[in-house]
């Protein structure tokens, strides 16, 4: 028998249509309310056009410090799920190298 999970993401927006607010929720979870997030990346796979569709949306209380921060740790985490996907180490590894040289080379700008 198959089994279901539902992801709810509800984006509040301002006058000019920027995300004030984003909140998730998902059947499977063990939160009980909402969980409030300053930023979201989500991509699908079209199989048929062979390209990826992406939302991603941040807050306006998302700082600089902090999006580098999300963009490594998504980046640390894309690497492993690659691994697992493809059995690929050494890509995997390379993008590991990629995401903490991004990391330094960001924390560099802003001590400059």
């Amino acid at each position: 028998m198959s089994h279901t999970s539902t992801i709810n993401i509800e984006v509040q927006l301002d006058a000019d249509r920027v995300p004030e607010q984003i909140q998730w929720k998902a059947t499977d979870s063990t939160a009980d309310t909402a969980q409030k997030a300053k930023a979201m990346m989500l991509a699908f796979w079209d199989g048929a056009d062979q390209s990826a569709l992406r939302i991603d949306l941040w807050t306006k209380e998302m700082m600089v410090d902090e999006m580098a921060d999300f963009y490594f740790q998504a980046i640390m985490t894309m690497a492993d799920t690659f691994q697992r996907a493809t059995n690929q180490p050494e890509l995997s590894a390379e993008m590991k190298t990629f995401a903490r040289s991004f990391l330094k080379k960001f924390k560099e700008t802003q001590t400059a």
